[in-house]
């Protein structure tokens, strides 16, 4: 059994390095969805694949749909997918194909890369055939969040980037089938990673990854205010994001300050 997974920005390195150590054992079912829109309670999925794999046994299934929900597609979605109307109109019935994933994607480690973004979309889909569709967040994988912490070096980590980064042959970027299996691969090379790896170089990876003043309060225990100050006294490096409007700061310099504020309490 899976134990609940730690705050990916708030927990300390050693406690992720252990949850995803006893991930990578375990079965993954990766999807991927292409939507009308961004909101999943007002747009609809008009393409899903959903593949079954783990790193033990490799891909065992997959399937893969173009959904008509009866809907409009918008020009600008098409431009960005390739999915057209007439596509669409003779796509299956959006009922007829989450009866068909359903089995599927009620096992193993839901995944994808922005779990969040697909998950939802699901989510709201069975909701409107009346099905309750919820996994734990044990079974919940997110690529884009261990992405972020073995490879924090990157300059992106979107899913078309990193297939370019690793040469993954997949096909175009932002059809549901290629990207499932893009996320699939990204997967299969994090855990193996992860699975592989020792701990101290793992560890130094995970300490370049930059963290959010409110996560870093937690890592320290204490409130943002009060981490902002701990953190300025200590001299830690930090930059802005890239809108402008996040403080950053690395995480191993975090986690660095924590240890020493704690052995300073342990020698008064």
């Amino acid at each position: 059994m899976i134990s609940s997974p730690p705050s990916q920005s708030s927990l300390l390195s050693t406690d992720l390095l252990a949850y995803y150590r006893q991930l990578s054992l375990e079965s993954l079912t990766v999807v991927d969805v292409e939507t009308t829109g961004s909101v999943a309670n007002d747009c609809r999925v008009i393409e899903v694949s959903v593949l079954n794999a783990s790193l033990k046994k490799g891909i065992y299934s997959q399937q893969t749909y173009l959904v008509n929900p009866q809907v409009v597609v918008p020009e600008m979605i098409t431009r960005f997918t390739g999915i057209t109307q007439a596509m669409v109109d003779r796509g299956t019935p959006a009922a007829e194909v989450w009866t068909e994933c359903l089995p599927a994607l009620s096992t193993g480690v839901l995944t994808a890369h922005n779990l969040e973004f697909d998950y939802g979309f699901l989510r709201a889909e069975y909701q409107r055939l009346g099905i309750p569709f919820v996994r734990p967040p044990q079974f919940q994988f997110c690529t884009v969040l261990l992405s972020r912490l073995l490879l924090a070096d990157l300059p992106s980590r979107s899913l078309p980037a990193l297939v370019q980064h690793f040469g993954f042959e997949v096909g175009a970027s932002h059809r549901a089938e290629a990207d499932t299996i893009a996320c699939w691969l990204l997967s299969k090379w994090l855990l193996t990673q992860v699975q592989n790896e020792a701990d101290e170089p793992l560890l130094s990876r995970f300490a370049q990854q930059w963290v959010r003043l409110q996560d870093a309060a937690i890592i320290l225990g204490c409130s943002i205010l009060q981490a902002e100050t701990i953190l300025s006294k200590a001299k830690i490096t930090f930059k802005k994001s890239k809108r402008g409007n996040t403080t950053l700061y690395p995480r191993g310099e975090v986690e660095a300050v924590l240890w020493q504020r704690g052995r300073q309490l342990s020698l008064s």
